[in-house]
Parts: structure tokens; C-alpha cells; sequence
């Protein structure tokens, strides 16, 4: 399923350019993740063009400098070299306190806590300029088009995400389930 996700991502020319941009800030354990990946997926498994993103999940992870302020330093720079984007970058080493969790050791540790299943998937290009990707809960959910949530997401909040982002009405082949099962 990797190849897969990979080839979907390389025929993208736009998801390609973003990776660049991303890749040459040089940040620790850094990946794009969230609808960046799960959007484009459902959209090609629904044979629709590319949807438009709310935003542009930048995760990383520096244990020395946890500062918000950090953070939005590399959003200004983001910004400045691709205005027109939103973009949310987030060090993981510090996420935990936001959401009352134990400390992250690493990235693919902080997205084993993010909402669902075929949210917690980031990608990023490697020093060699490959596609690289984590998923704590793998790919199969993504790509049978399936939303489930984390164990460790409060049901309600995984209830309210499903309506506010209207995900039926965008990709209606979607099968919801309230439950995590391995």
C-alpha cells in the first residue's frame, strides 16, 4: 500500500512542490500529515481531482526549542515562500501538554494520539529526495475508505470532527465505524 500512497503523491505535481518546500526548512523528524495525505487518497479512490486543503499540517518534532514562537517562524517562512497557503506547523514535543497526554517520544509516537486512523498518516521526502511515510495504524483504513477512531480519541470529539468536516457528502463512498479496532 506504500507504492501506492507514493504513486498517488509523486503523480501530484502541486503535493510534490509542497514536500520540497517542506523538505528544505530542514527540521528534525519533520512530515506533512493530516488531510494533506487522507484528502488526496480518498479523492483519487473517488476518481475526483485534487480538493481544495483548510490547511497544510506541518509536524516536527525538537525537544530543545519548544517554543510556539518557533513555530510560527516557520510558518512566516512558509508563508513567505508560498503566500496563499495556510499552513500550521506544530513541534510534537510539546503538542502533549495541549492535549493532556503523556509525552511524544518522536512524530510517528505523537500520531498514534491524533483522531482517526486515516488521519494519524504523514509523509515526507528524504535526504535523497524519496517518499518516505509513517503510519501508526498503517494504511488499510485509508485505503479501504474506512474513518475509525484512535484509542485514544474521546468519542465525542471523534463524533464531532465527522459532522463538522462533512466528509460524507465530500467522499460518500466513506464507512464510518465508532469504534478502534487493531
Amino acid at each position: 500500500m506504500k507504492e501506492k500512497l507514493y504513486t498517488i503523491i509523486r503523480e501530484d505535481q502541486w503535493m510534490m512542490d509542497v514536500l520540497k518546500t517542506v523538505k528544505n526548512l530542514k527540521l528534525t523528524d519533520c512530515w506533512i500529515g493530516a488531510g494533506f495525505v487522507r484528502n488526496r487518497v480518498w479523492d483519487y479512490l473517488h476518481q475526483k481531482e485534487r480538493s481544495e486543503l483548510n490547511d497544510i499540517d506541518v509536524i516536527y518534532f525538537n525537544s530543545t526549542n519548544k517554543t510556539p514562537e518557533r513555530d510560527q517562524q516557520i510558518e512566516g517562512k512558509l508563508i513567505s515562500d508560498w503566500p496563499g497557503l495556510n499552513w500550521s506547523v506544530k513541534n510534537q514535543a510539546r503538542m502533549h501538554i495541549k492535549n493532556h497526554h503523556p509525552g511524544y517520544m518522536d512524530c510517528e509516537h505523537a500520531l498514534s494520539f491524533w483522531s482517526e486512523t486515516a488521519t494519524a498518516i504523514a509523509v515526507r521526502l528524504n535526504n535523497y529526495g524519496q517518499l518516505e511515510c509513517i503510519a501508526p495504524y498503517g494504511l488499510k483504513d485509508l485505503f479501504n475508505l474506512v474513518v475509525r477512531p484512535t484509542p485514544f480519541i474521546d468519542l465525542r470529539i471523534y463524533k464531532q470532527r465527522i459532522e463538522q468536516k462533512a466528509w460524507k457528502e465530500k467522499w460518500p463512498k466513506l464507512k464510518f465505524f465508532e469504534n478502534y479496532e487493531a
